[in-house]
């Protein structure tokens, strides 16, 4: 195919060609932004082009942008839309991306012009969009010289490669693993669960209800069904995935010698940019100090959870000795054991829940509390999309379009489990056309599709993590930067973008809220306020042990990246080091076999490696944040606030990250943060009884 053929990557027109996008044309798609946009870096470096922010901008900035939006449309279809054509055209350009963004972020001449720029006369914006840039290069190696400069551009392609394989593998082996059983053995289970159980075996020509890990499938198991040999026949496949500890069939996606290459990359930057270890590197760009501080604060927080957690644990076991005799509880009987003690504790059961929450009732409730406190209104509109279910929104304030968004909840193979957002491009207004760009994201769940022709059944952890993408959306869409490095989740630190998100979890719990978003599937009523009284009393059961398995996570990970593995071999023994967090923090500890870091995507491939902690930092902020609408509901009687909304979306949501992020939030709250309305929020304000 010759580059000059109508690529739909290469249109910039609108909004991405989603459903035009084919395989082969991506190599040369890919090719064509490649050149373009080394020509504009060798014009904006040649010695008598100005070191003017605009002028360079127009040039180089607007390359880059386009070849950034074309990839990031192949990256998201690699991510919703798996196939082993697009996995090959994806995997063949990656080594030259990433060998060209590593190069602009070490270029000596580049790096020169921005250190001749006249900082003084820059707009706040620019200002802090080029304090993030000479960072940048730094961190990106500009500074290195020769063979050290060589070393860490091969570097990055290894480990963009390696980053790659690795949240294949844990695709893969989620996808492998399934599991024919009789509507007997699921007694107990969801009927939704084992309706779409039966589907999947239906639509492959099998009998009986097929089984997945796909999370709509393997949770309710796990909490529901009576049988623990089958909990334990799937507790098993879960935590062994894309490791030596799977079935032989599958131990070829282990990610063993991923993750230890990984680690050696990592640490091998560090020595470069001469930094002791990778998490001093990571931490550099974020609001925490030092890795030290961070494991620090996650200690805190576990000595504080800790009483909890053991009370949780102990309630459980007594429970399972009473009323289930189980007087030996394995790891895949915990799940079922909470949910049963859930269920006694505040005659309630999620499931019961989960008939409330429709998808297109929850949807609309989430647009009406967004609508009225940001002022803006959500309206469906029509774009390319990737798959038939997907759905597209624009959101307006007036008539002024503000950004516009994708919307993707449906759990399906060949998609990436969990739930992100992403954005498809930034607002800008355009230093090569003078006009502005709003921007424009992606929101994509994994949540259960609806079976026998009613409405998707969300649960309502499913309704919090939709709401928790929303913000993160909120963030990158709401903002009124008009600088691209610093719009929206741009320039924003790690550890405090999750502010928002988690910020918005918290509408999910206000019954103003609630009652105005949920209908039976059935009937069409909305939650009784009885079944609301109950899963509010219900909120922070076991907050003590879900806060400690965080903080497992986080430490685990910010130590790992301090190089305190023990090594083996001269590598990094990754599982003796998880227990050896496991002892310091857990109190309950899995099977031998588990391999819980073998599909760890956020730190093995997802941009969170030495930055889980964020998570829980975050937690701080977006805890004390809602407060202020807590305080405000005090005096108004409603959490949905105008003023206060307001203040929040012109402090932190509009403001993106063209300031530090502890400005933007003292801007709306007046003071630094403070850790008590967390601890309030999670029941943990004093020692339990």
């Amino acid at each position: 195919m010759s580059v000059s053929a109508p690529l739909p990557l290469l249109n910039f027109q609108d909004l991405p060609l989603f459903d035009q996008v084919l395989p082969e044309q991506i190599g040369p798609a890919i090719d064509a932004l490649l050149t373009q946009a080394d020509a504009a870096l060798e014009a904006v470096t040649a010695p008598d082009f100005p070191a003017d922010w605009k002028q360079m901008a127009s040039v180089l900035d607007v390359a880059t942008e386009r070849l950034g939006r074309a990839w990031g449309t192949v990256n998201h279809l690699n991510s919703v839309a798996d196939t082993p054509t697009l996995r090959a055209a994806y995997n063949e350009a990656l080594p030259r991306v990433t060998d060209f963004w590593t190069r602009l972020g070490a270029d000596e001449r580049l790096y020169a012009k921005y250190k001749a720029m006249p900082v003084g006369s820059l707009t706040s914006e620019q200002a802090q969009a080029h304090r993030n840039a000479m960072r940048g290069f730094v961190l990106g190696g500009a500074e290195l010289q020769g063979e050290a400069k060589s070393r860490f551009a091969a570097i990055q392609e290894q480990h963009a490669e390696l980053a790659q394989k690795f949240s294949e593998n844990s695709l893969d082996a989620t996808d492998a693993f399934s599991l024919l059983v009789t509507e007997e053995e699921l007694a107990g289970v969801p009927t939704d669960v084992v309706e779409a159980a039966r589907a999947l075996a239906q639509s492959s020509g099998q009998s009986g209800c097929k089984l997945t890990l796909k999370m709509p499938c393997y949770l309710p198991v796990m909490q529901f069904a009576h049988s623990a040999a089958l909990r334990q026949t799937l507790h098993r496949a879960y935590t062994t995935r894309a490791s030596d500890q799977a079935a032989p069939e599958h131990v070829k996606f282990d990610n063993s010698a991923i993750m230890q290459s990984l680690l050696a990359l990592r640490q091998e930057e560090a020595d470069l940019l001469g930094y002791a270890n990778f998490a001093q590197v990571s931490l550099v760009p974020k609001m925490a100090q030092s890795p030290e501080q961070v494991a620090s604060f996650l200690r805190d927080l576990a000595a504080k959870a800790r009483p909890y957690a053991e009370q949780d644990l102990a309630d459980m076991r007594a429970f399972a000795a009473e009323h289930l005799g189980l007087s030996d509880p394995q790891a895949w009987d915990w799940p079922y054991i909470g949910e049963k003690l859930k269920e006694t504790r505040y005659a309630f059961s999620e499931q019961e829940v989960k008939t409330y929450f429709t998808a297109p009732k929850v949807l609309q409730g989430l647009f009406n509390i967004v609508e009225t406190l940001f002022e803006v209104s959500i309206r469906p509109d029509t774009a390319p999309v990737w798959h038939p279910k997907v759905e597209f929104f624009r959101i307006e304030r007036g008539t002024q379009l503000v950004g516009q968004f994708y919307l993707d909840m449906g759990a399906r193979t060949g998609k990436r489990g969990g739930a992100w957002m992403d954005d498809v491009r930034t607002r800008w207004l355009r230093p090569d056309t003078g006009t502005l760009q709003t921007p424009v994201a992606h929101l994509v769940c994994n949540f259960a599709e609806g079976v026998g022709g009613k409405p998707a059944l969300l649960t309502h952890d499913d309704v919090i993590t939709l709401f928790h993408e929303f913000g993160h959306g909120l963030h990158h869409l709401l903002t009124q930067v008009n600088e691209r490095d610093v719009s929206g989740i741009s320039g924003v630190e790690w550890d405090a973008v999750e502010l928002p998100s988690q910020f918005m979890e918290n509408f999910c719990w206000e019954w103003d809220v609630l009652k105005h978003m949920t209908a039976h599937v059935d009937t069409g009523e909305p939650l009784p306020r009885s079944l609301y009284d109950k899963m509010l009393a219900a909120k922070n059961f076991q907050s003590g042990l879900q806060t400690l398995r965080q903080v497992e996570f986080a430490l685990f990970d910010m130590l790992l990246h301090m190089g305190q593995a023990p090594l083996v071999d001269g590598k990094p023994d990754v599982m003796a080091l998880l227990n050896r967090v496991r002892q310091e923090v857990a109190v309950l500890t899995p099977p031998a076999y588990t391999r819980t870091p073998n599909t760890f995507g956020h730190i093995f491939s997802g941009g969170y490696s030495a930055g889980y902690y964020s998570y829980k930092w975050a937690e701080v902020l977006s805890a004390d944040a809602y407060a202020a609408f807590e305080e405000a509901a005090q005096q108004t009687g409603s959490t949905l606030d105008v003023p206060t909304g307001k203040r929040f979306r012109e402090a932190i949501l509009e403001a993106g990250g063209s300031r530090p992020a502890m400005d933007s939030f003292k801007a709306f709250r007046g003071r630094e943060p403070d850790l008590s309305a967390l601890l309030r929020h999670q029941g943990m304000a004093a020692q339990p009884a």
